[in-house]
C-alpha cells in the first residue's frame, strides 16, 4: 500500500506545539519503504518555505496520513524524522532518488514509531486519471469493435467492400 502512494500528508510540530500539515506528491512509490521501521523520501522543491523542515529542526517527531482513496483505505504513521542531504549522508539520499523531474532538494528519512490502520466508513472513493483510463479501457475496446462492425455491416447494405 505505502508503494504504491503517490501522495501523502505530513505533520509536523511547530515551535509553539502546533501541528503543521503539508501534502508531498510525486511518482507512485516516492514514499519508499527502506526497511520494516523506516520510509523514506526525496523531497522536492516546492513553494520555498521550508516549514515543515524548520519544524523538523525542533522537533523530530511527525505524522504521515497515507491515504488509498479508491480502496477506502487509511494508514496513519508516527514517527521521528532526520533530514539527509548530499554532505551529510549521500548514499542515504542516493535511496531516495528515482526518475523523477522534479529538483531533489533533501531527503526525509522517518522511524516509525507506530501505525493505525483507520475506519474506512467516511472515506469517499477518488481515483487519477490513470485509474479512470484503466477502468475505461475495456468499454473503448468495446466500443471500437462495435464500431468496426458497424461500420462492416453498412458497407454489406450499401454493397461496398468491407472497410479493411
Amino acid at each position: 500500500m505505502i508503494a504504491e502512494r503517490d501522495s501523502f500528508y505530513l505533520a509536523s510540530v511547530s515551535e509553539t506545539g502546533w501541528p503543521y500539515v503539508q501534502h508531498r506528491g510525486g511518482p507512485a512509490g516516492f514514499l519508499k519503504v527502506l526497511d520494516e521501521r523506516t520510509l523514506g523520501f526525496a523531497d522536492f522543491r516546492g513553494n520555498r518555505q521550508y516549514l515543515s523542515l524548520g519544524n523538523l529542526a525542533g522537533d523530530d517527531r511527525v505524522s504521515l496520513l497515507l491515504m488509498d482513496y479508491p480502496n477506502r483505505r487509511r494508514l496513519k504513521l508516527v514517527g521521528h524524522a532526520r533530514v539527509v542531504d548530499t554532505d551529510g549522508d549521500p548514499a542515504a539520499l542516493a535511496r531516495l532518488r528515482d526518475d523523477y523531474p522534479a529538483q531533489v532538494e533533501r531527503g526525509i528519512v522517518i522511524a516509525i514509531e507506530g501505525y493505525d490502520w483507520n475506519c474506512s466508513q467516511h472515506i469517499t472513493p477518488r481515483f487519477t486519471e490513470a485509474d479512470i483510463a484503466a477502468m475505461l479501457e475495456p468499454a473503448q475496446a468495446r466500443m471500437r469493435a462495435l464500431e468496426q462492425e458497424n461500420a462492416w455491416l453498412r458497407g454489406q447494405l450499401e454493397g461496398k467492400a468491407p472497410p479493411t
